[in-house]
């Protein structure tokens, strides 16, 4: 029987489930909020203007962008954000307004913060629930990480992505890139202590479930039915000890001999498929990201 790091046993676990287009504009900088932030790449951009909770500033488009996004960005100027204008423009405005190198595909989408999330969010999306699972990212540095991790979380129905306060990384235009639509869908939830944390999602029902490469027991060999919360380090340096010791189980995603483990968001995905496939017909996310 599989055992977590306080010595629960996973008959415990088991027990608990069942229960609760514009005119042409030149695109040069213009002063706005330090909150405000500049999204781009098709997906990203339609993703954001599909939001209601997120207000678009201004929508910068080339001509072959419009040409080939036109009919979406129809349907939604039917939705929330209907008075908002594309400007059609060259791609060199664009290129100047965000990161060197950046894949924007010809659209930007200028936009203002989304609601801050709590975990008593988390909570009540979760408290009508038999099913259900968050992902808390432990010392994550990498946007494009964390961008990866909340695509994976919105593909397999996460309620929510927590992360620490200090030393995570900010939201950019870069991280939405990567999260590919996913930081409109998932809440992502910022904490001040991440082993309270933890111990807030158990009172919730939630079952904690840390990723450790020396852990006995696999993903596949796991019980993972009912509310997962799960619980993610960064690559090489692991869990740190207060978040492991806060563990209900520790398990291990089973790699090939002398392979080096994954890093977090390929460990990330793996997980979530695994729990998915444990928990089938997920239901879409709830309220805590609506």
């Amino acid at each position: 029987m599989a055992h977590g790091k306080h010595g629960k046993p996973a008959a415990r676990r088991r027990s608990a489930r069942g229960r609760g287009g514009g005119a042409a504009a030149a695109a040069g900088p213009r002063a706005r909020s330090s909150e405000q932030l500049w999204l781009y790449g098709s997906h990203t951009v339609l993703a954001a203007l599909a939001n209601p909770e997120r207000r678009p500033v201004r929508l910068l488009m080339t001509a072959e962008a419009m040409r080939a996004l036109g009919p979406r960005l129809e349907a939604l100027g039917r939705g929330p954000h209907a008075a908002v204008a594309s400007e059609v423009v060259p791609r060199e405005p664009i290129d100047a307004l965000l990161p060197e190198g950046a894949v924007h595909q010809g659209v930007a989408l200028e936009v203002g913060p989304l609601p801050t999330r709590h975990l008593e969010d988390v909570y009540a999306a979760a408290a009508a629930r038999d099913q259900a699972v968050v992902v808390v990212l432990d010392r994550i540095s990498d946007p494009q990480n964390l961008g990866a991790a909340l695509r994976s979380a919105a593909v397999f129905g996460a309620l929510a992505v927590i992360v620490p306060e200090r030393h995570s990384p900010e939201v950019t235009g870069a991280v939405a890139k990567a999260a590919s639509g996913g930081l409109e869908r998932v809440p992502l939830v910022r904490v001040a202590n991440l082993a309270r944390a933890l111990a807030g999602l158990k009172a919730a029902g939630f079952w904690c479930v840390g990723l450790d490469p020396a852990a006995e027991t696999t993903l596949a060999a796991a019980d993972l039915g009912g509310r997962v919360a799960l619980v993610v380090g960064a690559e090489g340096a692991g869990l740190r000890r207060l978040t492991r010791e806060s563990c209900d189980l520790l398990l291990r995603v089973a790699v090939a001999a002398g392979t080096e483990s994954l890093n977090l968001a390929a460990a990330t995905a793996v997980a979530l498929y695994e729990i998915a496939r444990q928990q089938p017909d997920p239901e879409p996310p709830s309220a805590a990201g609506e």
